[in-house]
């Protein structure tokens, strides 16, 4: 009996060690040596280590140009999202409005669509063949139909599409707030304006604080819309480390401006946690009303209100029922930029559906992000259920190393794994991972790690552990404890990740363009071929239709994860 006692013992030690070489490994030759090798690779040369591409940065133009108008797009982006997103808000939540559940379906568009799909719609809609931009000529002929572009419209196109975390978590913020707090107000003579300035604001001050941290750091990085509809005289650094990597004789300088990239995220990262916690925002209330939508009593105010609700109204919803439109549209009028009923057809679907050359990108994409998602769930479950069960330094060491890509842009995570796995490495088996599609795989497995494992972690704390303490009593081996009631009770929230994290990746770009295969081209990097003045109507076709399944897919995802899954999670 004593010997079948160790044996179990040995079995579980066993178990519990591998998972922790595992991770370990993982940890060490996916998430510290490629960020570490980047730095060494950004000071290397043939003779040694030198600081000359220090000097060579900063007497860049294009580089120092590049710096200069990411953090100018960051300070910008900050304030704009702020003053919409805070806006939408209040309209769809705080204020009474007519018809405020249908300007909330209108703002939380940009949660089935983004990154470069979005860029691509308002780039159709508002560049150079754009139906906006063709209709202002036909009636002004001088009309320069090259005006959207540059700083301003990056700027316009990244104020609308980063309002998510507005709608979001402000939202629910504005939800909780005291209705009596606001009532006593009231009932002193306060107006609206100076309620929301005084009240409202200062509780919803953190989650706000929150959303302006991630609105600068997204500002700092931002790729698709710079590279798209930027143009030349308005470059940031990471569309320009794309092609500075392309050019012989520059990685050096791509190298170090991933470097100052990531190094700016960090710092930024601390001082704004440190600022944050430095502010005192609190509720005075202890026993909170239900909140109760507010009147707009001043008549003016009142009508100008709705109109500029209604008018970002359009502005969200246009580029989603433009984009579904055309793609049910004939080349000739998507030449044309014009929509009518005899232009109707279904032969963009049949041609997606029917030539495999068309569909094959996304069908990659589908592969590369249905891997990723799957293996993320369980590399996190193993971290986080050794973290649950071991409270020691490694398995501390495991979780603060599963943050480090929050703290990272995807770009230079990207040219760390190009820059480190170029070449046979003892850590991987001594195999080249360039020019495979893994490398692909495990650059999207690294940028899902963080919200992955925050979001487990949090699910993982509710399970009561005396079901675990039970089942151990009774004889349970920690393996069938974990299968048997562990997992049930996590189940929502892992298919939640795994749909949210695969839905995510379906057309990123970002990623893609330094790591696809040359033969296996994923969705992104179709969309971004063919998003371009010279496109024609056939190829923005294929854009649309792309478009329209992937907000589709969007739609579905979101509904089967909040309508369904977390519900459940919920009762």
């Amino acid at each position: 009996m004593k010997q079948l006692i160790n044996v179990k013992q040995w079995k579980k030690n066993s178990m519990r060690l591998l998972i922790g070489a595992f991770l370990l490994w993982f940890v060490i030759a996916f998430l510290i040596y490629p960020n570490f090798n980047i730095i060494l690779a950004s000071f290397r040369t043939e003779s040694g280590f030198s600081f000359a591409i220090v000097r060579k940065l900063f007497e860049s133009p294009i580089a120092m140009d590049g710096l200069k108008n990411s953090f100018i797009l960051a300070i910008s982006l900050a304030i704009t999202t702020n003053i919409v997103g805070v806006f939408i808000v209040l309209v769809s939540e705080y204020f009474e409005i007519r018809g405020a559940k249908l300007l909330k379906i209108g703002y939380m568009t940009t949660f089935i669509y983004g990154g470069i799909i979005l860029v691509s719609g308002y780039s159709m809609i508002y560049g150079e063949n754009g139906i906006v931009t063709k209709t202002l000529a036909s009636f002004f002929p001088n009309f320069n139909v090259q005006w959207f572009g540059g700083f301003w419209a990056v700027l316009f196109v990244m104020t609308v599409s980063t309002t998510t975390s507005h709608m979001m978590f402000l939202g629910n913020a504005i939800k909780s707030i005291d209705n009596y707090t606001i009532e006593a107000a009231k009932n002193m003579g306060a107006s609206s304006f100076y309620i929301i300035r005084r009240i409202v604001l200062p509780v919803v001050l953190p989650t706000i604080f929150a959303i302006t941290i991630l609105q600068f750091l997204g500002g700092l990085s931002a790729f698709a819309a710079p590279l798209i509809i930027g143009g030349k005289d308005f470059q940031t650094i990471a569309p320009l480390i794309l092609e500075l990597n392309k050019i012989p004789g520059s990685q050096g300088l791509a190298l170090m401006l991933s470097l100052v990239l990531g190094l700016t995220t960090i710092l930024l990262l601390i001082l704004f946690t440190k600022l944050e916690k430095g502010g005192t925002f609190f509720s005075i209330s202890k026993t909170k009303a239900v909140y109760v939508k507010q009147k707009i009593n001043h008549k003016a105010l009142h009508i100008f209100v709705h109109a500029i609700a209604y008018l970002l109204f359009i502005i969200y919803v246009m580029p989603v029922v433009l984009i579904i439109a055309f793609s049910f549209t004939n080349s000739a009028a998507i030449h044309e930029v014009k929509l009518s009923f005899s232009a109707f057809t279904l032969d963009n679907y049949q041609t997606v559906f029917h030539d495999i050359e068309k569909i094959t990108p996304f069908f990659n994409s589908a592969n590369f992000s249905i891997q990723a998602a799957i293996a993320v769930t369980i590399i996190v479950l193993l971290g986080v259920g050794i973290r649950r069960k071991h409270d020691n330094f490694f398995t501390q060491f495991i979780e603060y190393a599963f943050l480090i890509p929050w703290m990272l842009p995807s770009t230079l995570i990207a040219i760390g794994f190009l820059t480190t796995y170029d070449e046979p490495k003892l850590i991987i088996g001594n195999k080249v991972l360039i020019g495979t599609t893994e490398i692909l795989v495990l650059a999207y497995i690294i940028i899902l790690i963080p919200i992955t494992s925050r979001l487990l972690r949090a699910s993982y704390q509710s399970v009561d552990q005396d079901y675990e303490l039970a089942a151990k009593s009774l004889g349970a081996s920690s393996f069938y404890t974990f299968r048997r009631i562990v997992l049930p009770m996590l189940l929502p929230t892992v298919l939640a990740l795994i749909v949210l994290n695969f839905n995510s990746l379906l057309s990123d770009y970002n990623i893609a363009a330094f790591l696809s295969h040359p033969l296996k081209e994923p969705l992104g990097l179709l969309i971004r071929r063919y998003t371009s003045v010279e496109a024609t109507g056939d190829t923005q076709a294929l854009i649309y239709v792309f478009s329209t399944i992937l907000m589709a897919i969007a739609a579905i995802t979101v509904s089967i994860v909040y309508g369904w899954l977390l519900k459940e999670k919920k009762k």
